[in-house]
């Protein structure tokens, strides 16, 4: 099998064979951490989630169908399961400490690196928590579509849900952040720079981005 033939094969060929496995990783750890630190911001959780999303994929790569998705798009729904499931471990625990036993130590470069990752994706969990007030469905769509930059289509895949139904989720989505930037934007200083959605002071300038696709700009 040549180079092209092991990139088009997919996960499920990825996990059968190390070196495609390798590459599989290389091709996408980088999205994959974006994703993370998008909703961490610690570097020692941050390298232990991003290698679990990993560890998952030897468990659903059946699961992968390239007609409803790129595997950027089929990792992040992987993805959000695994930060899910770490953010209920963290709720229940008794104890905090527990968090930290059993932590694989990282190198100085590491944590550098990863902090330097953090820091570029803090407008990112702005974003999200902004994105709080909103009911599950329609904030995890709009995590997908608006932060994560994925199609209508591509989060429907990523959250097992149908497409209507993604777009419905979509539609109230927008309306509900729009009513809440109009309620937040100043009355008295027409000119002042106007609160939105990505804002959880209700202060400053909304993120363009995520103003986008409330007010439309989804890609399909």
């Amino acid at each position: 099998m040549d180079g092209a033939e092991r990139l088009r094969s997919g996960p499920a060929a990825a996990v059968r064979d190390p070196r495609l496995f390798e590459e599989f990783y290389r091709r996408h750890v980088d999205a994959v951490m974006r994703f993370v630190a998008r909703r961490v911001d610690d570097p020692h959780t941050a390298a232990d989630l991003t290698a679990e999303i990993f560890l998952a994929v030897l468990d659903s790569a059946h699961s992968y169908r390239p007609r409803l998705g790129s595997e950027t798009a089929w990792l992040y729904g992987i993805a959000r399961n695994v930060v899910s499931s770490e953010r209920r471990r963290v709720a229940r625990e008794a104890e905090r400490d527990l968090r930290f036993s059993g932590r694989r130590l990282l190198e100085a470069d590491d944590i550098a690196r990863i902090e330097d990752r953090l820091d570029a994706e803090s407008p990112g969990r702005r974003a999200l928590a902004a994105l709080a007030s909103l009911p599950e469905g329609e904030q995890a769509v709009m995590e997908l579509i608006a932060v994560d930059q994925l199609t209508v289509t591509e989060a429907a895949a990523a959250l097992g849900i149908r497409q209507v139904t993604a777009r419905v989720r979509l539609h109230r989505a927008r309306k509900a952040l729009r009513e809440e930037a109009d309620v937040k934007a100043p009355e008295t200083d027409p000119a002042a720079p106007q609160a939105g959605p990505t804002s959880p002071t209700g202060a400053g300038t909304p993120d363009p981005s995520l103003l986008h696709v409330a007010r439309g700009g989804a890609r399909a």
